[in-house]
């Protein structure tokens, strides 16, 4: 961290929820990320130039073909304060509620599976990206959509 000038301030990661019907059943879009082949929500960094939603649209596009927009700040956690394993950084956990816009499922360099996943039927997360926890509680806000946005 010697290299690093001013103050630290933490880095933020966003991710996009995209919720799908089909009949009386709810889905989430998942990702299936090379690097270790486990399911995550699509999302990465924010990068320096764009806004939080900006970024989720991007990161959406990116990973799994499909092309979204935020309409919604779900969540904003402090990661420190979940269950997620410690990091070198402080970061800022952003969730956006995404509409699916149109694409199609794609593999991509980051990943290799994209799919729709019931919230009784949800693979093995990554922890370091997304909990279970998160995931029950975004269903949660599917369900009640007038709820605020989550914040620590």
């Amino acid at each position: 961290f010697a290299d690093h000038a001013g103050y630290a301030t933490p880095k933020m990661d966003v991710r996009g929820v995209i919720m799908k019907e089909t009949g009386d059943d709810v889905r989430i879009l998942l990702v299936k990320e090379r690097r270790d082949g486990l399911w995550t929500l699509p999302g990465g960094w924010a990068y320096v130039g764009g806004s939080p939603a900006e970024a989720t649209e991007r990161e959406v596009l990116e990973e799994s073909g499909y092309r979204a927009r935020a309409v919604k700040l779900l969540a904003c956690y402090d990661r420190n304060k979940h269950d997620h394993p410690p990091h070198a950084f402080h970061i800022y956990k952003l969730f956006f509620l995404c509409d699916l816009m149109g694409g199609a499922p794609a593999i991509t360099v980051e990943t290799e599976g994209v799919g729709f996943f019931a919230e009784d039927d949800i693979p093995p997360l990554p922890l370091p990206r997304v909990t279970p926890a998160q995931i029950a509680r975004f269903f949660e806000h599917y369900r009640h959509p007038d709820w605020a946005t989550d914040f620590d």
